[in-house]
């Protein structure tokens, strides 16, 4: 029995089987359909190669095709749409990583400016705020006048304050109140000031920071012996000996 079609209504069905009933009765009444045909296969391959039959393979050729290209319309469209939605999600990935980075930069950059503004204001009030000293012969009178009252203390501190007050006045040294002794003996070869200037100002500082910071009492001789190098390396650094 021939197959029905997609769509084939009742009356249509019905004259494709008497076509086929037909087809199939002549067969059997004319031997001469059979000439040359040796076997069954060769039989019906020439029944259905009969004009009657091509309108139904052509129906079923085209319900295949038309099958074929809806499942290739399908698959296109669902292939464009994982594709579309794949780089939708990768923009907006890549648009919200861009703009978290340009908001991380600029609350980096903030913290680094005002970061720098405290360490840049304290610099100016270092610079802005030097060491005020008197002539050498003040300092080195009011330590005196210290020895006298017994005041050791106050005599080798006024003896430091002529030693950096010479040293000013030389322009080998800027004190400031920002550096320490042993900083300001260190810049001495760097400004000029000779070897054994250099090595009597290391050995000055050296001592009086051991003796003022220290617990013990600083001693009347020790004190006035200390005024008398900062005298003697006044007089030696004024009269522009080496």
């Amino acid at each position: 029995m021939p197959p029905s079609t997609s769509g084939q209504t009742a009356p249509d069905r019905a004259r494709q089987l008497t076509v086929y009933l037909e087809a199939v009765c002549a067969l059997d009444a004319e031997p001469a359909v059979a000439t040359g045909v040796t076997s069954e296969p060769e039989r019906l391959r020439a029944i259905l190669d009969r004009p009657e039959f091509a309108r139904a393979r052509q129906r079923n050729s085209d319900l295949l095709t038309r099958l074929l290209r809806e499942l290739q319309t399908w698959l296109e469209g669902l292939f464009e749409s994982r594709g579309a939605q794949g780089f939708a999600v990768a923009t907006r990935a890549v648009m919200l990583g861009v703009a978290l980075s340009v908001v991380l930069f600029g609350v980096l950059r903030v913290r680094w400016r005002r970061s720098r503004k405290p360490v840049a204001a304290q610099g100016v009030e270092g610079e802005a705020a030097p060491l005020e000293l008197d002539t050498p012969g003040e300092h080195l009178g009011r330590a005196r006048t210290a020895l006298e009252t017994e005041d050791a203390r106050e005599a080798i501190r006024e003896g430091l304050l002529g030693l950096l007050s010479t040293l000013e006045q030389r322009k080998l040294a800027r004190p400031d109140r920002v550096k320490t002794n042993r900083e300001l003996a260190a810049e001495l070869p760097t400004r000029g000031a000779p070897a054994r200037v250099t090595g009597e100002v290391e050995r000055l500082v050296g001592w009086y920071d051991q003796a003022f910071y220290s617990l013990e009492p600083v001693s009347r001789e020790e004190a006035a012996r200390f005024v008398e190098s900062v005298e003697q390396l006044h007089g030696t650094l004024a009269e522009g000996r080496p």
